[in-house]
């Protein structure tokens, strides 16, 4: 959540988000038109593309380099593609395919899956634990879940009764959120085991479209947010009777009432009533239109963000102690002119693209120790950490920034 990329009708943006006034563009692309994934591997310069132009061909740049590190067709069209360090997933509406991150190789391809006409897919974040979740079924909420380090599969977990919309991973990929298209209920369950241990009710009136399901970094915050005006967080705590009371108040007693009812209600009936409320809140100003939400930390203090189809980027405030209603503190135009973190990267004429081959063929020097400095501020790994070689490319996929890494000789 320290990055956001975009993709629009003149191809592609990646902004910086460690400040909350000011919102720096990091790259802008204008070579492929019609950009409608664009998936960045954390803070590093890797970058995978896929275009209306060529929707069943994927790219992967370094993009600092200017230079193509390869590209993959497929026999139908890219629905969504997800990566961390050790995988990269491409899913189309009947089959996954996983690469193995380090050299591109095709390592498995999952054939005839249920129809996933959205191209749902989570992947953990964390490599050490490379669990993707996918649907299990067209017609009902079952969960597949999948080890993409041991290639195999780990359980199913029938999480809702109608087909999923949304699925995430918490940070550590200890912990996966699902919705159904319902969007009413939202379930939290243990990885790999699939235990239900959490459920949120978002709303009992009308059915909506989750479009972002999110957890935050340290896993106490979940954030829901739909084609409707709210978006929901929850907290994911066990809540014990031990809870204060309630001012007096008429929501307050009728809560109360609902409660003792239960006692003499259907198990289905009640469980429904007891299910947590948002921790907190946001009144947003539009409605019907597609956004992303993330929760992250900017400037030492938990923020809301949210990112909608029309191109903006608004903040918010998140009290971590009381909750209710976030409060709007900056409103940002991704479709306006950013500004360069490396103006000197414009004078700078990029290389012509390399072809897959070409790449593989090329000869790069690594460190011959056992550890390589990391990449920073990529959601694991600080400036200077020391992480093992294992975990990053020896052969033709070179994430290495010049200011991080020793040059590559070609």
């Amino acid at each position: 959540c320290s990055s956001l990329a975009i993709g629009t009708t003149t191809g592609y943006r990646l902004f910086s988000l460690s400040s909350v006034e000011q919102l720096d563009q990091v790259h802008e692309s204008n070579e492929i038109p019609d950009v409608y994934i664009v998936e960045r591997l954390f803070s590093s310069s890797l970058v995978v593309v896929v275009s209306h132009a060529k929707p069943q061909q994927m790219n992967v740049y370094h993009f600092k380099k200017g230079t193509e590190i390869c590209n993959y067709s497929y026999s139908s069209n890219i629905l969504s593609i997800r990566l961390n360090r050790q995988r990269l997933v491409v899913c189309l509406e009947e089959s996954i395919y996983i690469h193995n991150i380090k050299d591109m190789k095709l390592l498995k391809t999952i054939m005839d899956t249920p129809p996933n006409t959205t191209g749902l897919c989570a992947l953990s974040i964390n490599h050490a634990n490379s669990y993707l979740a996918y649907p299990g079924s067209a017609t009902s909420g079952e969960i597949a879940l999948y080890d993409g380090n041991t290639l195999k599969t780990a359980c199913t977990i029938p999480a809702h009764e109608g087909p999923l919309a949304a699925l995430t991973f918490n940070s550590t990929g200890s912990k996966l959120a699902s919705a159904s298209e319902k969007g009413t209920v939202i379930r939290v369950f243990s990885i790999p085991g699939g235990q239900k241990l959490y459920e949120f009710r978002r709303g009992m009136k009308r059915y909506v479209n989750i479009s972002s399901l999110v957890f935050s970094m340290d896993s106490q915050f979940l954030c829901a947010s739909s084609n409707t005006e709210t978006v929901h967080i929850f907290k994911l705590e066990h809540l014990t009777d031990s809870r204060p009371e309630e001012p007096p108040t008429w929501s307050g007693y009728m809560g109360k009432m609902f409660q003792a009812a239960t006692n003499y209600l259907p198990a289905q009936v009640s469980g429904m009533m007891n299910q947590d409320r948002a921790f907190a809140t946001v009144r947003l100003n539009i409605s019907g239109q597609r956004n992303i939400c993330a929760l992250s930390t900017i400037q030492k203090l938990p923020r809301l963000l949210v990112t909608t189809s029309d191109g903006h980027l608004c903040i918010y405030n998140l009290d971590p102690q009381d909750g209710g209603e976030c409060v709007l503190i900056k409103k940002h135009s991704l479709l306006g002119s950013g500004k360069m973190e490396e103006n000197k990267e414009n004078d700078l004429q990029p290389p012509l693209p390399q072809s897959y081959a070409a790449t593989v063929a090329r000869q790069s020097t690594v460190p011959s120790t056992s550890t390589m400095p990391g990449y920073s501020e990529d959601g694991g790994a600080l400036r200077g950490e020391v992480i093992p070689e294992h975990e990053f490319a020896t052969g033709p996929v070179c994430l290495d920034d010049e200011n991080e890494f020793p040059p590559v000789s070609i």
